[in-house]
């Protein structure tokens, strides 16, 4: 195919990999010229009105390393990715008139914050650049699935089935064909440190579960290891409610949260691994998992800015407390339940939390502290290395009573303790008094 005279401006967010990636591979492939964007942006940085930051180290780090990697991989495509340190409003903006750029390529986003900002660049642009936007993150593909986002079913069993049963999901594109060396831009961009974000440094604490570093080598490494390797994939319905060591699940998450591996990778990884190895439940159970992720993002797409509203989407008007004392003993370990403490001390120190834990210790503050959900949602923002705004706030409405389950269940954490941490191992592990002997 003859490209055409023109140039592409990609901009990158959530969606930092060259595999499967729409609008890398479909710039490439009709454009001479293409320049790709990065800004970590100080507001994903700043004290939050909790009065903690927005972003803290553990995923401030894996974002620099998902950065790294993905600017190795362009320059093997020469494509320059821009790196800055702004409002991407700016940035772009500038950029654009600079290079006199005739196309504007971008994942679409629509919770607020990131809405805000497509609208701030296209109110400057569209007058002169041609935009195309792309749902991009997804499992099923909006056009692919038998219900209207307006229809949604607001259980996920329903959603799960109709989609099981009628929607598709798309082959992976692969890694588009190197462009010209002339493309590059003889300009070197650095990634930020740590300390440019305004973070303290950090040594991986050596009892984490989640030792792994960011970007798509890493992602691949990490599947690989879970699929093929070791062929844990075979198990992780038995496995997937562990609390101790880094094979109890995939640790996906966060390659996923932040783009540098896209779920149809995975769905289609799972597919050979049936193909080739064993076909199971717990084969299957990943792909359940990959639906859930779907879901929420769907729900968040339905209901918009409902999502962060301390009602929730069911506008419930409970009468919640919003003391900063006992909001802290949660945070920091001290409450009065050691199950909810050892996982909230996990997090502290390694910026990583089993799914059992994260149920175990949302339901606690929302149900038995009675305290506003939004600030535990909000502390999950700060620490998790694989927060994703769909998934963490879906989550946080589900286990508080204000979301979608249709059960609204209270968990009991000291059952909980009993059936998962039967021994006590995980609770002694990341217990205040042993981390400071």
């Amino acid at each position: 195919m003859q490209k055409k005279k023109g140039s592409a401006f990609i901009w990158l967010r959530n969606d930092l990999r060259i595999n499967d990636h729409y609008a890398l591979y479909h710039a490439t492939q009709k454009y001479q010229r293409v320049v790709a964007y990065y800004s970590f942006d100080p507001a994903l940085f700043k004290t939050t009105k909790w009065g903690f930051k927005k972003t803290e180290r553990y995923r401030a780090q894996f974002l620099i390393e998902s950065v790294l990697q993905l600017q190795k991989d362009l320059e093997k495509l020469n494509i320059t990715l821009i790196i800055e340190h702004r409002n991407p409003v700016e940035g772009i903006v500038q950029w654009i008139q600079k290079l006199n750029t005739t196309h504007l390529y971008f994942q679409s986003e629509w919770t607020s914050e990131e809405r805000q900002q497509s609208e701030a660049i296209k109110k400057q642009i569209e007058d002169y650049i041609e935009i195309h936007q792309f749902y991009d993150q997804f499992l099923f593909h909006p056009n692919d699935i038998p219900i209207a986002v307006e229809d949604l079913p607001e259980v996920f069993t329903v959603f799960r089935k109709k989609c099981e049963k009628h929607g598709r999901v798309r082959l992976s594109l692969g890694v588009p064909s190197p462009m010209e060396k002339t493309n590059l831009l003889i300009v070197p961009f650095e990634v930020p440190s740590l300390e440019t974000l305004g973070l303290e440094t950090f040594e991986k604490h050596p009892h984490s579960a989640f030792p792994f570093e960011g970007g798509s080598a890493a992602a691949h490494q990490r599947l690989a290891h879970y699929f093929w390797k070791t062929k844990k994939l075979s198990f992780y319905k038995q496995t997937r409610n562990g609390l101790l060591g880094i094979d109890y699940s995939s640790k996906l998450s966060a390659w996923l949260a932040n783009g540098s591996l896209s779920p149809r990778e995975i769905y289609w990884a799972v597919r050979k691994y049936e193909k080739e190895v064993a076909k199971n439940q717990s084969t299957y159970w990943l792909i359940f998992e990959l639906i859930w992720r779907d879901y929420f993002k769907y729900i968040s797409l339905k209901h918009s800015d409902k999502i962060f509203h301390l009602g929730g989407i069911l506008e419930k008007n409970y009468h919640w407390k919003n003391s900063q004392k006992a909001f802290l003993s949660w945070c920091e370990g001290t409450t009065a339940e050691p199950f909810v403490n050892a996982n909230m001390i996990e997090l502290n120190k390694t910026g990583w939390m089993s799914n059992r834990g994260r149920q175990n210790v949302g339901s606690f503050l929302a149900k038995n502290m009675l305290l506003d959900w939004r600030m535990g949602a909000a502390h999950f923002e700060s620490m998790l290395i694989d927060y994703d705004v769909h998934s963490n706030y879906g989550n946080w409405m589900y286990v508080s009573g204000v979301g979608n389950d249709p059960r609204d269940r209270k968990f009991n954490v000291r059952w909980q303790a009993e059936r998962y941490d039967t021994h006590g191992k995980f609770q002694q592990l990341w217990n205040q008094k042993t981390l400071f002997e």
